[in-house]
């Protein structure tokens, strides 16, 4: 099977794996979603829509977002997700958000950061603090990432939850930030948190594996000297992240997502190679350590993935090679110096 066009993908990213409309059925409120309008928040909310349908309940799943892009919020709508735009810098704004059953918290800033340091806490710390005030007590998935880590040798098969943060630059300095904030409100008033700590999600049209598809296809080097990543299909990534309600606890739980896989870029691109027919420029070589997170805890809880390296990696040269749309936001995660 391959994915043709962008419903088909759209349709795979949020369709619910098994245990998604067990882990929502019994939500004792609406599901709310801010910063639903990023690349993943639109397919996770739409994932929680079908799930809480097949679950039969008629909880909302109401997406919170500043929704400059008209369409998004109009997408959104069409799937039976109920949208409210907010500017969540706004106190009184945040003040007046509906109440919840259960919170997925997704809003952040990455790129852009170097030069935009102050918005960048102020989205990623201050942000968080007014949004948490707000939902005391309340069940909630804290979307992190896995640059609060400290680089780690590949054969070290990644940094565990247990693992000190080092965050390296401003962006994952207050990345930390902002689960330290959900911490402070978490032990303050008892409210259930599940610190989500991605690296990296996936699709056809974004992501590790196509940046190193388009750069073999195109006849573009491959810098390899962050030699290895780690990656997890968008849909997978969607349907943990809704699973993990159920790990909320005061102190916050901590849990890494991402593949099992710790995966050689040069070898990835020769993968890509030989699927496109390219053969693949490689620019560097590797350095001891990279940015890698042992993902075994989620695993263990929720299962395997549902869509294997492999296969996205199958899928993604046939989007390619198709021409497939592609949202031209590159992860830079060959960044060694942690400006974004």
């Amino acid at each position: 099977m391959t994915l043709q066009t962008e419903l088909e993908l759209e349709e795979a990213l949020s369709r619910p794996v098994p245990g998604v409309s067990a882990a929502l059925a019994g939500l004792p409120g609406d599901l709310v979603v801010l910063g639903v309008g990023g690349k993943m928040g639109p397919t996770l909310a739409r994932m929680a829509r079908r799930a809480l349908d097949e679950a039969g309940s008629r909880r909302q799943v109401i997406g919170v977002a500043r929704f400059s892009n008209p369409r998004a919020r109009e997408s959104l709508e069409s799937c039976g997700v109920r949208t409210l735009p907010c500017d969540l810098l706004l106190r009184d704004e945040v003040r007046r958000l509906p109440d919840a059953g259960a919170l997925i918290f997704m809003a952040g800033m990455k790129f852009g950061t170097t030069g935009a340091e102050a918005a960048t806490w102020a989205s990623n710390a201050y942000l968080p603090g007014l949004v948490a005030e707000r939902y005391g007590k309340v069940p909630t998935v804290v979307f992190s990432t896995g640059n609060v880590y400290p680089f780690v040798p590949p054969s070290s098969g990644g940094a565990r939850e247990e693992t000190p943060a080092a965050p390296l630059g401003e962006y994952a300095q207050s990345a930390l930030g902002r689960e330290r904030m959900f911490e402070y409100f978490s032990r303050r008033d008892g409210t259930p948190v599940t610190i989500y700590r991605l690296n990296y999600a996936v699709e056809l049209r974004y992501g590790i594996l196509l940046e190193v598809a388009w750069k073999v296809w195109a006849g573009t080097p491959v810098d390899v000297r962050t030699g290895h990543v780690n990656v997890i299909w968008q849909g997978d990534a969607n349907a943990m992240a809704l699973r993990s309600l159920s790990l909320a606890a005061s102190p916050p739980a901590i849990l890494n997502a991402t593949g099992l896989e710790t995966v050689s870029v040069r070898e990835l691109a020769g993968r890509f190679g030989e699927l496109l027919g390219r053969k693949p420029l490689i620019e560097g070589t590797e350095e001891p350590t990279a940015l890698l997170s042992n993902a075994a805890k989620a695993h263990g809880l929720f299962g395997p993935a549902t869509v294997s390296l492999a296969q996205a990696v199958e899928w993604t040269a046939h989007w390619v090679r198709a021409g497939g749309a592609v949202f031209g936001k590159p992860t830079h995660f060959e960044a060694r110096d942690g400006k974004f």
